[in-house]
C-alpha cells in the first residue's frame, strides 16, 4: 500500500542552477542511437529514440511527472534490478524480489537530452532517502539510475559527484547507478495510473502536489 511521502519543492533545482551543475554536461553530447527496449510482453520500441530508466520511489509518481516533458514519447512503469523472473506487483511489494519500481522513459534526444532527464530525476524525488520515499518504505522504492550505455553511466556518476561536492542536499545522495538488464512491464492497471485514478486519495494527496511542483520547475519544458 502506498503511503504519503515527504515532499520537496523547487529549491533543489534552484541550487543546481546557482551551482552551475545543470549546464555542466553541455560539452558531453551523446550520439543518437536506435534503442530497442525489451519488456516482458516481448514488445519492442524500435523508433529512433533513446531510453532512460529511473527508479525514484512510487512509479505512479515518476510516470506522471516525466510524461509532462517535451520530447518524452512514452513512459512505461515496471520492475527492474531484481532476481525473480516475471514478478507481480504483490511480489515486488514484499521487498524480497530485489526489484525496484522503475520507469522506462522513451525520449527523442533531438528534443530532450539525457542531461535534462537527469535534472528532472533529481528534482522529482529526494535522492538522499535510502530505500524509501517519504513513508513509502522498502528496497522497491530505492533511488536508482539504470544506465543503458557508458555515456549514461558516466553522466550519472558525474552528476551525483558534483551534487555531493556542492552539498546541494543536506545529506549525501544514495542513488544507485546500475547497469540496465531485464525490465518487466508492470500490470496494465499501473500504466497511466494517475490519469485513470485522479479521485483516489494517493493521487490527490501525493501525486498531485508533486506534479504541481514539478510543473513549476520545468514550466518551459512542458508539453503543450
Amino acid at each position: 500500500m502506498k503511503t504519503v511521502p515527504v515532499q520537496h519543492g523547487s529549491r533543489i533545482f534552484i541550487l543546481l542552477l546557482t551551482a552551475g551543475i545543470l549546464t555542466s554536461f553541455n560539452g558531453l553530447k551523446t550520439d543518437s542511437i536506435m534503442t530497442k527496449t525489451m519488456v516482458n510482453t516481448e514488445r519492442e520500441i524500435t523508433t529512433n529514440t533513446e531510453t532512460a530508466t529511473f527508479a525514484a520511489g512510487c512509479f505512479w509518481c515518476v510516470e506522471t511527472q516525466f510524461e509532462q516533458l517535451k520530447g518524452v514519447e512514452r513512459v512505461i512503469s515496471g520492475y527492474t534490478g531484481g532476481t525473480v523472473k516475471n514478478p507481480t506487483y504483490e511480489q515486488v511489494c514484499t521487498g524480497t524480489t530485489g526489484h525496484a519500481e522503475a520507469c522506462n522513459i522513451v525520449y527523442n534526444p533531438d528534443i530532450i537530452s539525457f542531461d535534462e532527464l537527469l535534472e528532472a530525476f533529481f528534482v522529482a524525488h529526494d535522492p538522499t532517502q535510502l530505500n524509501r520515499q517519504g513513508n513509502d518504505r522498502g528496497t522497491q522504492y530505492r533511488s536508482a539510475i539504470f544506465y543503458h550505455n557508458e555515456s549514461q553511466k558516466r553522466k550519472a556518476e558525474y552528476y551525483i559527484g558534483k551534487l555531493n561536492e556542492e552539498k546541494v542536499y543536506d545529506s549525501p545522495i544514495v542513488t544507485e547507478v546500475e547497469p540496465y538488464t531485464v525490465f518487466y512491464e508492470a500490470e496494465n492497471y499501473h500504466q497511466g495510473y494517475y490519469d485513470q485514478n485522479r479521485s483516489v486519495p494517493y493521487c490527490q494527496y501525493v501525486i498531485q502536489p508533486k506534479l504541481e511542483k514539478f510543473k513549476k520547475v520545468f514550466k518551459d519544458k512542458l508539453k503543450n
